[in-house]
Order: structure tokens, then sequence, then C-alpha cells
């Protein structure tokens, strides 16, 4: 029998983590999750003592962040727009940058109106699902190509209570249905094959498919920009999360598939991380 207290673990757990910048947090978040509790109640009872599973179970797990393995993929939940995502490697950890899509989304378009939104690349469904309920009249259609990451977003999409979604199989636009959208919004595979950024945190844990793209990062931004435009209807949007350094090409990208009234929008460090462009011109058949 484990007779260890949880001020114990955590003090034991944090010389294992030692290295790491958010020791303290992640021990905290890891034995939260093994009592199916917040944070709080690990401070409300620290004299209270693990079972030998959780004890475990508990040193697993640091054993797994030790090694680098992201805190979402060990607690399978990741936060986003305040609500709890399921996560795992088979999915992108969504992040508090791509919630600037959201904010500008919200900008564009009323709450009370029935939208048509398409979501490319949904992966957990971070986007689509939260578009849902913030705009319950829209009808979202979310695509993504691994029929894994399709599970784990309509696993959310349930849990949430967001119904109104349809979720398809595609690479980007080649199995969906003819129709026109209100807004088409992505968060594609944006980063350099090269860039040292993936060999470090969370990112070497994450699928590689959806992280990198080729043409420096601008392959994927090219092709959607290229093909958006039957997709939408007039006045439609088309919206991109991208690279800090993406933006001034992102730009001339839409600008050559000539969208219109294009908009670059700075995340909190200041830093240009989504561009809007806008259809004003049917295509001629």
């Amino acid at each position: 029998m484990s007779h260890i207290s949880i001020k114990q673990a955590l003090s034991l757990a944090g010389e294992h983590l030692a290295s790491s910048d958010s020791a303290i947090l992640d021990c905290e978040v890891l034995l939260a999750h093994i009592f199916r509790k917040d944070r709080s109640y690990l401070r409300a009872w620290p004299e209270k003592t693990l079972s030998e599973q959780q004890h475990q179970l508990f040193f697993e797990l640091i054993k797994k962040r030790q090694q680098g393995e992201p805190i979402a993929y060990l607690t399978t939940c990741r936060e986003f727009w305040s609500r709890p995502f399921i996560v795992n490697p088979d999915v992108l950890i969504p992040r508090p940058d791509t919630e600037l899509l959201i904010d500008i989304v919200l900008q564009k378009f009323k709450s009370n109106k029935a939208y048509s939104i398409l979501d490319m690349g949904t992966g957990s469904g971070a986007i689509a699902i939260t578009l849902a309920l913030e705009l319950k009249q829209a009808n979202v259609t979310a695509i993504d190509s691994s029929d894994k990451a399709l599970n784990i977003a309509q696993k959310n999409a349930k849990q949430l209570h967001a119904p109104n979604i349809t979720f398809i199989n595609s690479h980007w636009f080649d199995s969906i249905p003819a129709q026109q959208f209100d807004l088409i919004v992505s968060n594609p595979p944006y980063i350099c094959n090269t860039d040292p950024h993936l060999t470090e945190g969370d990112v070497r844990f994450e699928p590689l498919a959806a992280l990198i793209s080729a043409q420096q990062g601008l392959h994927d931004i090219q092709t959607i920009c290229t093909s958006a435009q039957s997709f939408l209807k007039h006045n439609g949007l088309l919206l991109f999360e991208h690279g800090y350094q993406q933006g001034e090409q992102v730009k001339n990208l839409l600008e050559l598939a000539r969208f219109n009234n294009v908009e670059s929008f700075k995340d909190i460090q200041g830093h240009t991380r989504a561009t809007l462009g806008q259809q004003l011109q049917l295509l001629k058949e």
C-alpha cells in the first residue's frame, strides 16, 4: 500500500521534473487528473494519501512528462475557448493562438444568422465546434483527411453538444459535395520541414502531417486559396491561421487568387497570425 501523501507525491515528482520551467504546475495538473479533481483539491487536502494504483499511475505519467510528452496528451484534455477538448497524438493540441480565428469570425458574423461554415483540417474539432456553439444557427462542415482525427472531433462534438456539424473525410476540397459557404476557415499545416521548432517541446509528439507543408510551409495555404472560390458565396470570407512570419506571403497568395479586402490580424504578442480575404467577384464560367 502506498502511504505517500499528496504533498509528498508533488514534492518527489517536482524533483524528477526539476529541469522543466513548469515543473510544479505539471505535477499538480497530472495529480489532479488522476484524482479527477481540480488543482485546488490538492491544496485543500495535502495530507490525503494516494492509493497504490494512483501512486503507480502518477509516477508513470511523471516519467512520460520527463521524456517530454505533452501534458495535454497525458491528461487527454486541452481547454480551448473555455471548453474541454479531448486530444491524443492523432490530433494537434489546440493552442491559445488559434482563438484569434474565433475572435475574428465573431467580429464578422452575427450570432443569430444561419451561416454555412467550412472548417478545413479540423483535427480535434476545436475551431468547428467552437463556431458551431457560438453561432448556434450556423451549419458547420468540418473536414480532415485523417479518420483518426475525425473520430476525436466527433467525440468532442458529442461531448460538447454541438449537433450542427457535419464531418467529412476529405483531402482539402476533394470530397466536399458542390456547395457554397459564407466562410471557409483553416488552421492548415504551415511549418517548413527544416524549421528548428519541430525538434522542440510538444511539437515533437504531434502529428507531422498536420504541421509540415512544402514550399516553405505555404503549399497547403496556396492549394486552398486556388480552389476556395468555387466553394464561397459572393462576399464569402476565407480565413487562415499561419506562421508569424508568413503574413505578407499569405496576403500575396490571397490577392493572387483574386480575393479582395485582404486583412491581417495580430495575436496578443503582436505577431501577424491570421489573414482573411473576401470573394467579391464570382468567377465567370
